[in-house]
């Protein structure tokens, strides 16, 4: 079988492996038709940032966590890439009673088990079962679990029962490809604190987080919010903020909930700054280095909150892929290059907001 592989800045690659096979009851083996591209595998892709991060770990400039996610050397190839998928069940195992060969789920980027107690919690991409180190997560490399990237021929599930998500009957692949992670991150970001500030104001900060950004504006706006300012210097992805229902303004006054997807320090800060009074401010970026800087007293002063940190997917995703049927949630329209699968290796280092690879489903996965 194929699966994508990341070399280097710039560069990937079909490569052949042995075809994963169950070996445990509760897996089971999926054919991935749709992968999304995280945004943040766009820092490697683009960037040659492998020499980089490891001598700022050296100097202890960079938080050393990073390599314990991409290794001692952060995003050294060759590795699987891809985290983000719709995909065909092919073969379950015997323990598996939930999930059946021939539907089409979705499959989150973080493995767990759904049984430990951080599981339970909800802090389902922390499982205390599936992770040796920090994390246990498709498409970023051995330091996070041997569990390959999710741009594969075949890919091997655990906890199967649990992990995969079926999407809902009526509900185009298409629209939930990223899912499995970029799309959930998103919700997390305005979907609960609105509920708890109904008609609050909301203000996106996009730029870094690409297709977060866009999808948390309109998210925000979808759930009721009387004010989504969307900030970002890239004309394409204003264009797409104001068709999800957001207005491209200027940052104004302070704003109930912020969302910080440029993944920059100062845009961390002036996310904060902009936050009203009792407020939350969500970053979904990565800050690397260990001196980043956060206005402590004017949060204090202020009572706001910051939330920051690895999205939990799979506790997501019910609510998530639940909205999707009910409204119809155009979430295909961030896709700015949905591209043929055999196109992987140029199309998945487009530099562009979001790419979707896609192939045809199997008209019998099972058999």
């Amino acid at each position: 079988m194929r699966e994508l592989v990341f070399l280097r800045s710039g560069t990937l690659a079909w490569r052949a492996r042995e075809a994963p096979r169950l070996t445990d009851p509760g897996d089971a083996i999926v054919r991935p038709f749709l992968a999304a591209r995280c945004d943040g595998d766009t820092l490697p892709i683009h960037r040659p940032v492998s020499r980089a991060l490891q001598a700022g770990m050296a100097l202890g400039l960079v938080d050393p966590i990073v390599a314990s996610i991409c290794g001692k050397t952060p995003f050294r190839g060759p590795f699987a890439i891809g985290h983000e998928c719709v995909a065909q069940v092919i073969a379950v195992g015997s323990g598996v009673q939930r999930i059946k060969a021939g539907q089409t789920v979705v499959v989150p980027w973080a493995v767990s088990c759904g049984a430990c107690p951080r599981c339970e919690a909800g802090l389902t991409s922390k499982c205390a079962t599936t992770a040796q180190s920090t994390l246990a997560a498709y498409g970023f490399g051995p330091a996070s679990g041997p569990w390959g990237g999710m741009i594969a021929d075949r890919l091997r599930v655990p906890h199967a029962d649990h992990l995969l998500v079926p999407v809902p009957d009526g509900v185009p692949p298409l629209r939930v490809a990223a899912a499995s992670d970029n799309l959930a991150d998103a919700w997390r970001t305005g979907v609960p604190p609105l509920a708890q500030r109904p008609g609050g104001s909301v203000l996106v900060l996009g730029g870094g987080a690409k297709s977060i950004g866009l999808y948390a504006a309109g998210l925000a706006a979808a759930h009721g919010a009387t004010t989504v300012h969307y900030v970002d210097d890239n004309p394409r992805r204003r264009e797409l903020a104001e068709s999800l229902g957001a207005q491209i303004r200027p940052v104004t006054g302070t704003y109930d909930i912020v969302v910080e997807a440029t993944s920059r320090p100062s845009g961390l800060r002036r996310a904060l700054t902009a936050t009203a009074p009792g407020g939350v401010c969500t970053a979904v970026g990565y800050y690397l280095a260990t001196g980043t800087r956060v206005p402590l007293m004017h949060m204090y002063a202020t009572d706001i909150t910051l939330r920051l940190g690895v999205s939990h997917a799979r506790a997501t995703l019910p609510d998530l892929l639940g909205f999707v049927h009910r409204t119809g949630f155009p979430a295909e329209r961030v896709t700015t290059l949905l591209a043929d699968w055999d196109d992987a290796p140029t199309a998945y280092a487009a530099r562009t907001t979001k790419v979707v690879l896609q192939r045809k489903p199997l008209t019998d996965p099972s058999g």
